[in-house]
């Protein structure tokens, strides 16, 4: 079993800067790929990034591009999401993710376990 938790959200202006953190704990986190999704109020869940086992592999959402940089650190059991450029259409509840498998998802339902988010809040 693994449990994740995540830290690192709060309030920020537009073009401002912020990361998360996810801590794991349980078995050896190299051992799963992670992800990070957000929801927004009145809105779906979506895909932000995701990193392999390794953090040999990455991938993004189009929208945050060039903005959003996921990275881990093994040795540590965490994941971390750097947020730059923050706009106000980023504002949304942030989850971390964790699947059993070595390859990195953009679906949420590949995802094992979850976290239970942190708000991320950007104004104009």
């Amino acid at each position: 079993q693994v449990q994740l938790v995540e830290s690192g959200g709060g309030l920020v202006q537009a073009g401002g800067s912020l990361r998360l953190s996810c801590v794991a704990s349980g078995r050896t986190f190299s051992s799963y790929a992670a992800g990070w999704f957000r929801q927004a109020p009145g809105k779906e869940r979506e895909f932000v990034a995701a990193i392999s086992g390794s953090g040999h592999s990455t991938h993004y959402a189009d929208s945050v591009k060039g903005r959003f940089s996921i990275s881990r650190d093994n040795a540590k059991n965490t994941v971390y999401l750097q947020m730059n450029s923050l706009k106000p259409e980023d504002t949304a509840i942030y989850y971390c993710a964790a699947r059993t498998s070595l390859i990195a998802s953009g679906d949420w339902s590949a995802y094992d376990y979850r976290g239970q988010g942190t708000q991320v809040t950007v104004s104009s």
